[in-house]
């Protein structure tokens, strides 16, 4: 837990679960979510799977962004992509998978690069949230 909490986001389910609705507390996001059709759903809305991948991608961009500055990590050009996989698990229920796909701009050396998205796998509190519960990989291309 932390210290002390700043902020705390609220979100509300209603409906069906996986084929239901997902409202903040604030509004920002009111949407539909459904089973994707890979999952035997019929799709054609997001999924807590999309939402926790554009959570994390985020947060992680944010963490990368502040990390590399207290490593003397230049990054101009940058991108995160979170990839978010379910699966059946063992011995019953589903888990997830997920794969961070970083994207920097030139300039920086490979090194540089991993010492920076593996700094910022220290402190993304995603990336704290999920460790040793869920299996990460990151992967590291410089244009």
């Amino acid at each position: 837990m932390p210290e002390k909490i700043v902020y705390t986001a609220s979100a509300t389910s209603t409906g069906d679960g996986r084929n239901g609705h997902v409202r903040s507390s604030d509004g920002h996001i009111d949407t539909e979510v459904r089973t994707p059709a890979e999952m035997g759903g019929e799709g054609g809305a997001t999924n807590p799977e999309q939402l926790f991948a554009a959570g994390y991608a985020a947060c992680f961009h944010s963490a990368l962004k502040a990390s590399s500055k207290q490593h003397g990590v230049d990054i101009v050009d940058s991108a995160v992509t979170a990839e978010v996989g379910i699966g059946p698990k063992e011995g019953g229920g589903f888990e997830l998978a997920v794969t961070l796909n970083v994207e920097l701009g030139g300039g920086v050396s490979q090194e540089e690069a991993q010492r920076a998205v593996e700094a910022a796998h220290q402190v993304c509190p995603y990336s704290n949230a999920t460790r040793g519960n869920i299996e990460v990989t990151l992967t590291v291309d410089i244009a």
